[in-house]
């Protein structure tokens, strides 16, 4: 059985190698490696939203909270799953006419607020994109060493090396052209997977209750999860990327609609699944892990496909997050003349810490609330850049605002700026209201009431004639 498992797994890594580098552009310009600008139509941008945002993360996440929370939190975590591509479909035609060559959310900031802004966005969004690789890699090998005998590292190990064979030839093109049969072949094997799981299940019990909590809990969850996964998805440099691989305005728009309503229905079919795992009264496991406890109750013969279900989560994100790692390391760069080949060993030198980590079975989840937090502070400041009025002293002073309103509820409840600290780096791993809508609250309110009380200049803005 190894050997059958690690012939299916490779050779669904052959295949996802062989589409990458068909799609390669030879001699491409550096540019066209980072962007594919310009090139996609609206099916293709819908699919690779959808690709490129999903991982391995919707089997533990979702049924978890469908599980012990309930639909209303279930219901808004599809929400903050497909909200960014809602507002990058509705922000990003302003994007491509103000800046019509730009190639990151970095370079961006910049036009709107200068070199500074832009560092701090840069970091932000690299952080956040490096926690999200280092969890999928990680969680691909827990999911190798529970559905086979596979060694953990060996998945982990081949996942980074395939993708980086397609990515670093081919460029964002080659990410965007996988991303097309990632995209249908998860939407297969979810449906299997979760079919085959579903028809094994023995008859609802007479006693079972949809899970839930108080209302105002599973609001409270539902809230933080809208705001926390809507703005440091916003921060993803793979989704700003596909702002201008888009052919054209309608592509971008169409493209976007498709990816947040597939996004939204997968997030709560998979959430749905641990919602009926729990209704049926399986033992969920410590930790808990509802959408695998569905499969011990399936034929064994099911954890072939969903382990290939979860390879084909992992690549389609991995890829992406790839390549937008090192478009941002090479727009960061500010040297236009930088070569395909430096961008390519950008790609390979910022891999080798992630997959060190990923081999160390760390838990990432702490660090991935922490980057939310960092992205849910100057979120709303960024996305103000078109704004006329606005200024890189609104800017900053909202981002300044928004860490402080980060701390505050804790300050205020426990009495100490230490515990404010301590609360606004969640502890237990537990993702908590107040930290995130104060962050949001404060640096909206902070950024424009400067803006409103010192306007900026925005003369290269007002030239291009775009707000």
């Amino acid at each position: 059985m190894p050997y059958l498992t690690s012939a299916v797994l490779g050779a669904a890594l052959l295949c996802f190698a062989v589409l990458g580098l068909r799609a390669r552009w030879a001699d491409g310009p550096l540019d066209d490696y980072v962007t594919a600008r310009n090139s996609q139509g609206a099916q293709a941008i819908g699919l690779s939203f959808l690709a490129s945002s999903m991982g391995a993360w919707i089997l533990f996440a979702p049924p978890e909270i469908g599980a012990f929370v309930g639909p209303v939190a279930l219901a808004g975590y599809a929400i903050g799953s497909s909200l960014p591509f809602l507002v990058l479909g509705l922000y990003g035609p302003a994007i491509r006419r103000y800046l019509p060559q730009g190639r990151s959310i970095g370079e961006f900031a910049e036009a709107c607020y200068g070199v500074g802004v832009r560092r701090w966005v840069s970091f932000v969004s690299v952080a956040y994109m490096a926690c999200f690789l280092a969890a999928e890699l990680t969680a691909i090998g827990a999911i190798a060493a529970l559905l086979s005998d596979v060694p953990p590292s060996l998945v982990i190990l081949g996942l980074a090396v395939v993708t980086l064979a397609y990515t670093t030839v081919g460029g964002l093109r080659a990410s965007l052209a996988t991303d097309r049969w990632q995209a249908w072949l998860l939407l297969a094997l979810l449906v299997l997977v979760g079919g085959v799981a579903w028809w094994w299940l023995p008859p609802m019990p007479a006693e079972a209750v949809m899970p839930s909590v108080p209302a105002g809990s599973a609001l409270s969850v539902a809230l933080t999860l809208v705001i926390a996964v809507t703005a440091a998805n916003l921060f993803h440099q793979g989704y700003w990327q596909r702002i201008w691989a888009a052919e054209d305005d309608r592509a971008l728009g169409r493209g976007a609609l498709l990816g947040a309503t597939s996004s939204l229905l997968v997030v709560m079919a998979i959430g749905g699944l641990g919602m009926l795992a729990a209704m049926q009264g399986l033992a969920l496991g410590e930790p808990p892990i509802p959408f695998f406890a569905l499969l011990s109750a399936a034929p064994a013969w099911l954890g072939l496909p969903a382990l290939v279900l979860a390879v084909t989560l992992v690549a389609s994100s991995v890829d992406t997050l790839q390549n937008a790692i090192a478009s941002m390391a090479v727009a960061s760069s500010g040297r236009r003349g930088l070569s395909v080949r430096a961008a390519r060993l950008a790609t390979v030198a910022l891999m080798v810490p992630v997959v060190w980590v990923a081999l160390q079975g760390f838990s990432v989840l702490r660090l991935f609330l922490i980057a939310d937090l960092l992205c849910a502070a100057i979120v709303v400041p960024v996305l103000l850049g078109l704004w006329q009025r606005m200024s890189p002293l609104a800017a900053v002073g909202g981002g300044l605002a928004g860490l402080f309103g980060a701390v505050l509820p804790g300050w205020v409840t426990q009495g100490s700026l230490s515990a404010g600290v301590l609360a606004a780096s969640f502890p237990g791993s537990i993702p908590t209201l107040a930290p995130f809508l104060g962050a949001l609250l404060a640096s909206t309110l902070v950024s424009l009431l400067i803006a409103w009380l010192r306007p900026g200049v925005r003369l290269h803005l007002a030239s291009k004639g775009d707000t």
